[in-house]
């Protein structure tokens, strides 16, 4: 992101990337929190797998941080994704996340970060016409088609835990 794009709120960084890469999207501020899966899909009013959790780790081998976008369904197993991706994850310092992506945990969205991020999609995300993630904000969420976010991304899609 530019230097000016530092100086824009979470919501704003949220909704230029969506334009700067041609993903229609429109950002809904909820009365209650969206901070977990569980109240993002409520206030959503779709099912908990529908949510994508945006979660930054830290690649053990190359200390870059790392996006996992995880179904609201499930945990990413860091195991499983070490042993069959090479992936070495481990936790992400919350200052760390705040300082790079630009946002605070439980606001983070699959785009709009400081910097850019490897990214890697839950592929059983890939199964619904529509997702909900955070917009950047610990009340913000917006719809979007998951096969197109991935696309619009460049993540790589892998299974995020043993079958």
């Amino acid at each position: 992101m530019s230097e000016d794009s530092r100086k824009l709120s979470s919501l704003e960084r949220v909704e230029l990337a969506a334009r700067n890469m041609g993903l229609d999207i429109s950002i809904k501020r909820m009365e209650q929190s969206t901070r977990t899966a569980e109240e993002a899909a409520k206030a959503a009013g779709c099912v908990v797998g529908q949510i994508v959790k945006s979660l930054v780790f830290v690649n053990a081998d190359t200390y870059q941080l790392t996006l996992l976008l995880v179904s609201g369904a499930h945990n990413a197993d860091t195991a499983y994704i070490a042993a069959t991706y090479g992936i070495r994850l481990k936790r992400a310092d919350i200052d760390r996340v705040r300082d790079e992506t630009g946002f605070a945990i439980g606001g983070v969205g699959p785009i709009g970060h400081l910097v850019e991020l490897p990214v890697f999609i839950d592929e059983s995300l890939l199964a619904y016409d529509k997702v909900w993630c955070a917009a950047g904000r610990p009340d913000s969420i917006f719809a979007c088609n998951p096969t197109l976010l991935a696309e619009k991304i460049a993540a790589k899609v892998i299974r995020i835990k043993a079958s």
